[in-house]
């Protein structure tokens, strides 16, 4: 067990290593507990113009029952935090935010809500208010065969469920809200349960041949997927198109613009951004995070690597970070400083694995 955000997590059960577990769910399905995270609730009659404001998003074509990755921007266009968003109606919507952001989100939430609900459009058409699902449980189940296992335990079928799609759920007597969807680039669900039934729920999941698995395989898991962790690949300088997430911005949203720190967003996206995330491979030895980038000649720094690990499924060194742009092009050969030595690296393209979503 390892301090993380306040909380107290699992970095691996057991004598099973992480680099065992990786492979486990790259190959069958792990459970894990990110129960830490914050889940929350928006309901009323503006709540997704509330959210278009908030996020870069395009709530509005959104169909019900489906999420979207979005983030929260600052007057700057700089990323808050980075969020699913699912929408159950046009007046209510599923939130989870990170759990090491709590306070800044909780608060960000409180001073946008009591503006938007004095507003002209909130005073004619009804406001928005914000539930916290505080001590809720959200149990992600992971792997090529989580859904032959979670069908085991239900009469819905599943294959209704593609990714990014959700729907209450009856698991074995209960009742429950699931994604499918998560963060590792495999096949699965983020299923969120109320207090009291927790502990059974995650009884009844963690069966073989699901493992449990700890923060030290979801790390390598969301590397090779290509993710961000915040904190580390994304923080409050760093805005969605330097962080190769311009994909998120709704095509609408490019146009009208109208939410929080649009004017750099657009601006970046018609001009371009000075700095964009890459992948890369690293020779010799893995870079980890604040490893300096270097042009080819080794001469002049050029960015700076955010997260980086030795690759279970590819046995080779990947990194993510920041380059300045014109550096950024996939076969682009540079060199990254490792324990004090400039070792010979490559631009690639991300995600690092390749993604085995469950789609139509």
């Amino acid at each position: 067990m390892v301090p993380f955000a306040g909380f107290s997590m699992p970095l691996q059960y057991g004598a099973v290593g992480a680099v065992a577990s990786h492979h486990h769910v790259r190959n069958s399905a792990g459970l894990f507990d990110v129960g830490h995270m914050v889940q929350s609730n928006f309901r009323g009659p503006t709540a997704t113009a509330f959210l278009q404001w908030l996020t870069p998003s395009s709530l509005t074509s959104l169909p019900p029952y489906s999420s979207t990755l979005s983030v929260l921007l600052n007057p700057n266009g700089g990323i808050i935090d980075d969020t699913i968003i699912t929408k159950h109606s046009d007046s209510a919507y599923y939130v989870v935010t990170n759990a090491g952001r709590r306070d800044r989100d909780l608060q960000w939430f409180k001073e946008k809500l009591e503006e938007w609900n004095k507003s002209e459009v909130a005073q004619r058409e009804g406001g928005v208010e914000h539930e916290i699902l505080d001590g809720w449980g959200l149990l992600a189940l992971q792997g090529p065969e989580a859904a032959q296992y979670l069908q085991g335990l239900t009469s819905f079928d599943l294959k209704e469920l593609t990714f990014g799609k959700s729907a209450f759920v009856p698991i074995e007597g209960f009742n429950l809200h699931v994604a499918r969807g998560g963060y590792t680039g495999e096949d699965g669900f983020e299923i969120s349960i109320p207090p009291s039934q927790t502990l059974d729920l995650a009884t009844l999941l963690s069966k073989q041949p699901v493992q449990l698995t700890g923060l030290g395989a979801r790390d390598s898991l969301r590397l090779e997927a290509g993710m961000c962790l915040y904190g580390q690949d994304l923080d409050e300088e760093t805005t969605p198109v330097e962080a190769g997430l311009s994909w998120l911005i709704g095509k609408d949203r490019r146009d009208s613009g109208g939410f929080i720190g649009s004017s750099k967003v657009l601006q970046q996206l018609k001009e371009g951004p000075p700095r964009r995330r890459v992948g890369l491979i690293v020779d010799g030895a893995p870079a980890r995070q604040g490893a300096k980038i270097f042009t080819q000649e080794g001469s002049t720094q050029i960015g700076t690597v955010t997260s980086g690990i030795p690759s279970p499924t590819l046995s080779q060194n990947i990194a993510m970070g920041y380059v300045q742009s014109g550096h950024h092009k996939k076969g682009n050969e540079i060199k990254v400083e490792v324990r004090n030595k400039l070792r010979d690296a490559k631009v690639v393209g991300l995600p690092f694995v390749k993604a085995r979503y469950f789609r139509a």
